[in-house]
């Protein structure tokens, strides 16, 4: 018997006659809209209930505005978030979890400088005991003393472990050169003010911040979407206030500037974390944008991959993407790189900014990122936990459904003159940030570089 060679993916890909030639893109599926419902309770909650999809479950997202001006804000609604699940006057932890679990259900809870979420699934039959559940902790969660002791514990060992973190410490410095003391800053507490937050003060956040009006809802499953909007009015009928949810203020815009070195002793690595002001979701330019920001390192095809990874190897991972709040939007560029060739993977990041706003994105990439971003939407939502993840964050950008029906044609009627125009928003000029590393290997490099200030 002979024994089969192995051939590479190069030479199965080839013929006599030469490469074999890729087959071309076929049109993507525009997919139809579920059916939704989308309306306003009367205590002032906004409810999206959309059949999508047939595995007879049920996704559930609800978002409540949750800014904060006290500087010990974030830590006590760390401990709201980890506690608001743990009992209530009805169901104390066990019972909480043992409801759930009867109907395939689960619930967790999470908070950032933004919004308190709540996120869980279910069977599709068992969503008015997944609602039953989330309205008793919405109006009747006690925060037992020692459940928040325990939690509280395991917050202060589990943030401290965060806080040394790389990753943390960069993001939370471009944060501050960004922002300043904006409230928007503050995404991880201080372990120290985590350790005095008091059940009381518990209690009385709930009271205050956990509202109902300006909050939003999303159902998306196997469900009538009416006969789910009447199950949350009937079961969240006592969820009440006059007051409304309070949104984060309004984010001063990023101005473009030197980028700040932060020392961090003895690391082998660097952080190198940028910023720019770009567009909302709402703006007509965001479309053309989008695709801009696809070319220069929105995914692995990008400019910027192609540079200081696949060509260089400065990094194993460079990315853009925008990040959105309410009526704004910035562009994020990071990448991680050993201490070494920090100062080269800055050169080339800036390099590439400057390629993008003065040599335009070819047909051929515009082309080629419209179809990344469009396949890539329809993928993301075709799935009941990606829909609802989508909706929960169109509705707080003030946008809904017929956003997004009519977004994948938005983006192919984006011409490559467009494209070129919101290429303008990546001028290096227009950057700022951070690179974080150990100083005593970087400054002199980066001081011959230019454009950082040095510790």
């Amino acid at each position: 018997m002979t024994r089969a060679t192995h051939r590479s993916a190069e030479e199965i890909g080839r013929t006599e006659r030469g490469p074999r030639p890729l087959p071309p893109l076929g049109d993507p599926r525009t997919g139809r809209p579920p059916a939704t419902v989308d309306t306003v309770l009367d205590n002032g909650l906004r409810v999206i209930a959309a059949r999508h999809g047939v595995v007879p479950m049920v996704e559930l997202r609800l978002r409540i505005p949750f800014a904060g001006e006290d500087p010990k804000h974030p830590a006590r609604a760390e401990v709201l978030a980890e506690t608001l699940l743990t009992g209530t006057e009805r169901r104390n932890r066990v019972q909480v979890d043992t409801d759930l679990a009867a109907v395939g259900g689960d619930l967790n809870a999470a908070v950032d400088p933004e919004r308190l979420s709540i996120t869980g699934d279910a069977l599709a039959s068992g969503l008015d005991t997944l609602l039953e559940v989330l309205a008793d902790a919405l109006t009747g969660a006690v925060y037992r003393d020692e459940e928040v002791a325990g939690e509280r514990a395991r917050l202060v060992e589990r943030i401290t472990v965060a806080r040394s973190q790389p990753r943390v410490i960069a993001r939370e410095e471009l944060q501050r050169h960004r922002y300043g003391d904006h409230p928007f800053v503050r995404e991880v507490p201080q372990a120290e003010d985590v350790a005095q937050v008091t059940a009381a003060e518990v209690r009385a956040l709930h009271r205050e911040a956990v509202l109902p009006r300006g909050s939003v809802l999303v159902l998306v499953g196997d469900i009538d979407p009416d006969q789910a909007v009447a199950s949350v009015a009937r079961t969240l009928s006592g969820w009440q206030s006059a007051d409304s949810a309070r949104e984060l203020p309004a984010l001063p815009p990023v101005r473009g500037g030197d980028v700040r070195l932060v020392h961090r002793p003895g690391a082998v690595q660097s952080q190198l974390r940028f910023s720019a002001q770009a567009l909302p979701r709402t703006d007509p330019r965001y479309p053309a944008a989008q695709i801009a920001n696809l070319v220069f390192g929105g995914y692995f095809s990008s400019r910027l991959v192609e540079n200081i990874r696949e060509d260089k190897g400065y990094t194993y991972g460079a990315h853009s993407l925008f990040e959105f709040t309410p009526g704004n939007g910035t562009v994020l560029v990071d990448a991680d790189t050993a201490s070494e060739v920090t100062a080269a993977a800055l050169l080339e990041t800036r390099y590439e900014l400057a390629r993008l706003a003065l040599v335009p994105p070819t047909t051929a990439e515009v082309e080629s990122a419209r179809q990344y971003a469009i396949g890539s939407l329809l993928t993301s939502t075709a799935s009941q936990s990606g829909m609802a993840s989508t909706l929960v964050a169109l509705a707080a950008a003030g946008l809904d459904q017929s956003w997004l029906v009519a977004h994948p044609e938005r983006l192919r009627e984006v011409t490559v003159e467009q494209v070129a125009e919101a290429a303008k928003l990546f001028a290096p000029t227009a950057f700022t940030g951070v690179v974080v590393g150990d100083a005593d290997k970087l400054a002199d490099q980066l001081r011959l570089l230019g454009g950082v200030e040095l510790p």
